[in-house]
């Protein structure tokens, strides 16, 4: 017994070294993946804005005189016709003030008789020489005066009369919407000429056809033009889809808190009445759209291997370019790949993208990615004349892992059209429908 219990920790500490050894990280086990397959179906490449609903054309009513207002025949959401009363303003000043300027009229029209029956007896008396033609003259000039003051004051009484009869009323210039009623009765308003004036009623022209006023940031707004299909929701509205059509683009900015942003115009169809004036708007603009098309996880796209070193992901990613090429450009390819690494420095090729890079669509050192290249090994290829990468003919290269039939990790390399932000679309001479490609590595 003294002699086991002298071996006890010897054997302990055989049995922790074989635990070790036998573990699956020192034994090397193999990675598991999170997969997701290759599909087909529909992608749209969009810019996301906000906005608000508002009429096409509105028209503010103000008023013509001024006075207190009487009575209102109408109010909120009511549908009006053109020359329709909307209110009244009470008029009797204006009356006591139409009495006393026809008896202005009055007098001055019987001066004016008294003026003319004294001017015919003085012409009279001029042709029989009883008096100078200077007399003369001067009843003709009184005449003259006389018949002005008649007609001034015939005219200040048309324009009580005009007060009384249709300034008084407050009528709609438009067939519309009442959309706001900013007077009660008893209300005091002032005449339209005054500044101090203030509309009555905002009118809508016709709320079947509505705008939506979305403001778009200065790098998305070479995307928008007119004619572009909109689709927007509204937070009142969950659930629902909505479509409209750029009808302008507004070309001042706007700028706050140093984000500049354009107003964009989009024309919208509310038969219904379901849009309501105001209503807050979340606004995609359908850049493109394509249906039919292979489609894979942006995050499979973003995906390197961990277990392998940068050399290595270099060389697979090297090797899976070479596919797509025929014998003299996979010649040319090599050559160029050769002369890269023994070169010290950089050469004007590899520096302008005409070398392997160019060739391959590699992202030079590094694992599937280096100066020209993204995440997940994009390499973004101008086209013609040196044009930016950012240009929309551009060709994004990437990459997609997936286990070969021996369990190998394996890498291919497709061209990235558009995307939503989820998915993107696959370019490839392949039929990579339904093909199983590594999204992340489990932990």
């Amino acid at each position: 017994m003294k002699i086991i219990k002298s071996l006890l920790p010897l054997i302990f500490a055989v049995l922790l070294l074989c635990t070790g050894a036998c573990s699956p990280k020192s034994a090397g086990a193999a990675k598991t993946y999170e997969y997701a397959a290759i599909s087909r179906g529909t992608l749209e490449k969009t810019v996301s804005a906000s906005g608000s609903l508002k009429p096409v054309s509105t028209v503010k009513v103000l008023p013509r005189m001024s006075g207190k207002v009487e009575k209102i025949f109408t109010d909120y959401n009511a549908e009006v016709k053109a020359g329709d009363v909307l209110a009244e303003l009470n008029t009797d000043m204006l009356r006591l003030q139409r009495e006393q300027q026809m008896a202005s009229v009055v007098k001055a029209r019987a001066n004016y008789e008294l003026q003319n029956l004294n001017f015919q007896n003085q012409k009279k008396l001029a042709e029989k020489n009883l008096i100078s033609e200077y007399e003369l003259t001067g009843a003709k000039t009184t005449l003259a005066i006389q018949k002005a003051e008649l007609a001034a004051a015939e005219a200040s009484l048309s324009v009580i009369e005009t007060e009384i009869n249709q300034y008084a009323y407050i009528t709609s210039p438009i067939d519309g919407i009442v959309l706001e009623r900013n007077i009660s009765v008893g209300d005091t308003v002032v005449d339209s000429s005054n500044s101090n004036s203030t509309s009555i009623f905002t009118l809508a022209e016709n709320l079947e056809e509505m705008q939506i006023e979305a403001a778009v940031g200065e790098l998305d707004i070479a995307s928008i033009h007119k004619g572009q299909p909109v689709r927007f929701t509204l937070e009142s509205l969950p659930g629902r889809n909505f479509t409209g059509v750029v009808e302008m683009l507004r070309m001042v900015p706007t700028v706050q808190n140093n984000v500049v942003s354009y107003t964009v115009i989009i024309n919208v169809e509310n038969r219904d009445g379901t849009l309501l004036p105001g209503m807050t708007c979340a606004v995609d603009f359908i850049v493109e759209r394509r249906e039919n098309i292979l489609m894979a996880p942006n995050a499979a796209l973003r995906y390197q291997p961990t277990g392998l070193g940068a050399a290595e992901i270099e060389e697979m990613v090297f090797n899976a370019g070479l596919k797509d090429m025929d014998e003299d450009q996979r010649k040319a390819a090599i050559e160029a790949r050769a002369q890269t690494k023994t070169t010290p420095a950089p050469t004007p090729q590899a520096q302008t993208g005409t070398g392997i890079a160019g060739l391959v669509g590699s992202s030079g050192p590094g694992p599937g990615g280096g100066p020209m290249g993204g995440p997940g090994g994009a390499r973004v290829m101008p086209q013609g004349g040196g044009r930016p990468a950012a240009a929309r003919n551009a060709v994004v290269m990437r990459n997609l892992w997936y286990l070969n039939g021996e369990g190998k990790l394996e890498v291919m390399r497709v061209q990235a059209g558009i995307t939503n932000g989820t998915n993107t679309e696959i370019r490839s001479t392949l039929d990579l429908e339904k093909l199983r490609i590594i999204l992340r590595e489990k932990i």
